[in-house]
C-alpha cells in the first residue's frame, strides 16, 4: 500500500457508511504495510488513522505532540473526546458540508484546545474495499490569531470611525468628546479613558483633566492624582508617545495635535493583569488622538469665528450708521441698525425689496448710481439727501464688495455735523464781522489823526481809537475763552470761597461803565460772609460780564440790583435791571453763541453775542446753572445758582 497520492481514496461525504469494513480487518491491514508506516511516522503532517467508527486507530508522533498524548492513549478513543468539543459529532460533521477541507477544534490532553484546518478521506485496499479514514491536521492558531487581531482592529476602527462622523456632525463637540471617551475605553479593554492638558509652565509640571469616561465600578480611583503623580515622567517625554505600569496599573497616552494651548494627551488605564494592548490597537489609539485634535481645532477655529463674529456684530451695533447690503439691481440683500436709528425699519419689512421701493427713486438713484444690473466698480464719493418723511440729513457712501458684484451702503445721520458746520460757518461769519468793525473804526481812526485837526477832534479822534482798541481786545479775549472751554484746555477750580468778596470786586470793577451810563450799582450786601465752591477768577468774568450787560441795556438814571439770597445747599446771585427786556422767543436761544436779541439789534446797542455763551459755560463747568426771567421794556433778571460750600 502506498501512501497518501498513490492510495486510492474518496471523500467521505460521497461514502456508503453501511459498507464499512470492521475495525479489527483495518488495524491489521494497516500493519502489514511496513514502508507505509514508515512514512507514516515520518511525515512532518499530523496524521491520524481514524476507523469507520469514529475511534483512532493510530496517530503518527507529530499528530501526538500537538495533542499532548502517547499514540497508545489515543488508540481506541472516541474522535468526538477531541473534536469539536461543543458538536455532536457525526460522519457528516467530520466532513463538514461537502468540502474534504474545514476547520474544527481539537482538545489537548491539558484541556487547552487548538484550532486546526482538516482533510480526511476514505482509503482502499487492493480489493476496493474501504480499510480506514485518514484525517490530516494542520494547527492554524497563528493565523487564527492574526485573523482575530485583524477582526479587532476593523472592529475598533469601525467604531472610532462611526463614533467619529457622529462627533464631527455634532454642534456641540463638548458633549461628543466623552461618549467618544467611553466608546474608545470600552473596545480598548480599559477601564478610564480621558484628554488630559499637561501645565508645563508652572514651577512643577501638573496635570488637569479636560474630558474623562470612567467605568462605573472603579468610581474610587481619582485618575487625575494618579496622572498628577507621573506628570514629571510624562513631561520627559517631550511631546510623545508613552506607557508604563505603576502600582498595578498600566497607562498609555498618545499627544492630541492641537494647534495653542497647553499639551494634551488622549491616555488610556488598565490592570496590569488584564492588558492586550496590540499594535494594531496602538494605531487605532493614535488615529483617534488624531481625530479628537482635528474635532478640538474644529472647535477652536468655531469657537474663534463665533468670538469674531459676536464682536464685529456689538461692533456693527455700535456704529450710528445704517448698513445696507444691496445687489447690482438694488436688491436689498441684507441690513443693519440701531433700533434707535431715525430710518431704522425691521428686517423682514425690507428684506428682498429694492431700495427704490422704500426710497424715492430719485433718491435711490442718487445713492447708487445709474447701473441696472452693472458691477459695481469703486467706491463712490459722499453723497448728502433728504428725505421726504424725516427732517433730518443724510450721508450715503458706497463701498463694492464681493468682487464687486454687491456693495455695502453706509448711510449715516449728518444733521448734527452739518448743524455744527453751519455753526462754524456762522462763528466765523459773525467773528469776523465783530472783529472788522472796530477795526474799520480803528483804521479810520488813525488816518484821521494823520491829517490833522483841531485839539478837540484830535482829542475825540484818540479817545473813539482807544475804545474801538479795547473793544476788539475784549472780543478776542472772550473767543479764546469760548474756544478755551469748548476744547477743555481752560480748567476750572472748585474751592471754596467768599461770594461776597467777589460780588464786591464785581461791582467795583463796573463803577468807570456805570458812571458813565449814569446807571447806579446797588450791591446788598448779605448778612454774614456766604461760601461758595467756585473758581475766583472765573466767577469775577461772570458777574462782570452779567453786570456789564444789566448797564449796557439800562436807560440812564436808571438803577442795578446785586442782591444774594442762601438756602440749605445753594447760594442764588440775582442781577436785575430796569432796561430793555428781553422778548420770550428769544430767552432760549440767548446763552447761544453770537445771539442777539431782535430788540437789541433794533436799537443798535453793540456787542458780540459770546459773552452769556461763555457765562454759561464757565456756571456748567463749576456745577452751577444760571437762570433768566424778563418782561420787554421792564427789565431782566438774571439768577446765578451756585453750590454752597459746607
Amino acid at each position: 500500500m502506498k501512501l497518501f497520492m498513490d492510495e486510492k481514496t474518496i471523500p467521505l461525504s460521497k461514502y456508503d457508511f453501511n459498507r464499512r469494513t470492521p475495525v479489527k480487518e483495518a488495524g491489521a491491514w494497516l500493519g502489514k504495510d511496513l514502508n507505509y508506516r514508515t512514512l507514516f511516522d515520518q511525515t512532518s503532517e499530523c496524521v491520524f488513522i481514524i476507523g469507520f467508527d469514529l475511534r483512532y486507530l493510530a496517530a503518527n508522533s507529530q499528530a501526538s505532540r500537538l495533542l499532548g498524548y502517547d499514540e497508545s492513549e489515543l488508540v481506541g478513543m472516541p474522535v468526538s473526546a477531541v473534536m469539536s468539543l461543543d458538536e455532536d459529532l457525526t460522519h457528516a460533521s467530520i466532513l463538514g458540508e461537502g468540502s474534504n477541507l474545514y476547520e474544527r477544534i481539537l482538545r489537548r490532553k491539558d484541556g487547552s484546545t487548538l484550532p486546526v484546518e482538516i482533510s480526511a478521506s476514505i482509503v482502499y485496499d487492493e480489493r476496493n474495499s474501504p480499510v480506514y479514514i485518514q484525517s490530516v491536521a494542520r494547527d492554524i492558531s497563528e493565523r487564527k490569531n492574526a485573523e482575530q487581531k485583524l477582526k479587532r482592529q476593523a472592529i475598533i476602527l469601525s467604531l472610532i470611525s462611526d463614533a467619529t462622523a457622529r462627533l464631527l456632525a455634532s454642534s456641540n463637540i463638548e458633549m461628543g468628546i466623552p461618549e467618544f471617551l467611553q466608546l474608545l475605553g470600552r473596545v480598548m479593554g480599559s477601564f478610564f479613558c480621558a484628554i488630559i492638558n499637561l501645565d508645563v509652565f508652572s514651577s512643577s509640571p501638573s496635570i488637569s483633566i479636560e474630558y474623562q469616561w470612567l467605568q462605573k465600578n472603579r468610581q474610587g480611583l481619582d485618575p487625575s492624582l494618579w496622572f498628577s503623580a507621573h506628570a514629571t515622567m510624562i513631561v520627559n517625554k517631550k511631546g510623545g508617545y508613552f506607557e508604563g505600569a505603576e502600582q498595578g496599573l498600566v497607562f498609555m497616552g498618545v499627544p492630541i495635535s492641537v494647534a495653542g494651548g497647553v499639551p494634551k494627551y488622549l491616555v488610556l488605564l488598565e490592570n496590569a493583569e488584564q492588558v492586550t494592548w496590540s499594535e494594531a490597537e496602538l494605531q487605532a489609539m493614535t488615529a483617534s488622538a488624531n481625530l479628537i485634535g482635528a474635532a478640538l481645532q474644529r472647535n477652536v477655529y468655531e469657537e474663534a469665528l463665533r468670538v469674531s463674529e459676536a464682536r464685529n456684530r456689538v461692533m456693527l451695533s455700535a456704529l450710528p450708521d445704517l448698513l445696507i447690503r444691496i445687489d447690482a439691481h438694488g436688491t436689498i440683500l441684507d441690513y443693519l441698525a440701531n433700533p434707535n436709528h431715525p430710518l431704522f425699519i425691521h428686517r423682514d419689512m425690507i428684506a428682498g425689496k429694492r431700495l427704490s421701493e422704500i426710497w424715492p427713486e430719485d433718491i435711490a438713484r442718487q445713492v447708487i448710481g445709474e447701473r441696472v444690473g452693472a458691477e459695481f466698480d469703486a467706491a463712490t464719493p459722499a453723497c448728502r439727501f433728504f428725505l421726504p418723511f424725516n427732517p433730518n440729513e443724510y450721508e450715503s457712501r458706497l463701498y463694492p464688495i464681493n468682487d464687486n458684484r454687491e456693495a455695502l451702503l453706509m448711510i449715516r445721520d449728518v444733521t448734527e455735523q452739518a448743524q455744527l458746520e453751519q455753526m462754524k460757518s456762522d462763528f466765523i461769519n459773525r467773528a469776523s464781522h465783530e472783529l472788522r468793525t472796530p477795526l474799520t473804526s480803528a483804521i479810520l481812526m488813525t488816518e484821521l489823526i494823520q491829517e490833522g485837526g483841531s485839539a478837540e477832534e484830535m482829542s475825540e479822534y484818540w479817545r473813539t481809537l482807544q475804545s474801538e482798541l479795547n473793544r476788539q481786545k475784549i472780543l478776542i479775549d472772550r473767543l479764546l475763552i469760548a474756544g478755551r472751554l469748548e476744547s477743555g484746555m481752560m480748567t476750572l477750580e472748585r474751592v471754596p470761597l467768599d461770594l461776597s468778596t467777589v460780588l464786591a470786586e464785581s461791582a467795583q470793577a463796573v463803577m468807570p461803565i456805570a458812571h458813565k451810563k449814569k446807571v447806579k450799582v446797588q450791591f446788598n450786601r448779605p448778612i454774614g460772609r456766604p461760601n461758595v465752591l467756585g473758581d475766583k477768577s472765573a466767577l469775577e468774568q461772570v458777574f462782570i460780564n452779567l453786570l456789564n450787560n444789566a448797564i449796557k441795556f439800562s436807560p440812564e438814571g436808571r438803577s442795578v440790583i446785586l442782591d444774594v439770597d442762601e438756602t440749605a445747599q445753594n447760594v442764588s446771585v440775582n442781577i436785575i435791571d430796569q432796561g430793555l427786556g428781553i422778548p420770550a422767543n428769544a430767552i432760549p436761544h440767548l446763552f447761544d453763541r453770537f445771539y442777539r436779541a431782535s430788540n437789541v439789534t433794533i436799537a443798535e446797542i453793540p456787542g458780540s453775542g459770546i459773552g452769556l455763551y461763555i457765562v454759561k459755560n464757565i456756571l456748567e463747568e463749576l456745577g452751577g446753572r444760571i437762570e433768566v426771567s424778563s418782561v420787554p421794556n421792564q427789565g431782566s433778571i438774571f439768577t446765578v445758582v451756585l453750590q454752597k460750600a459746607l
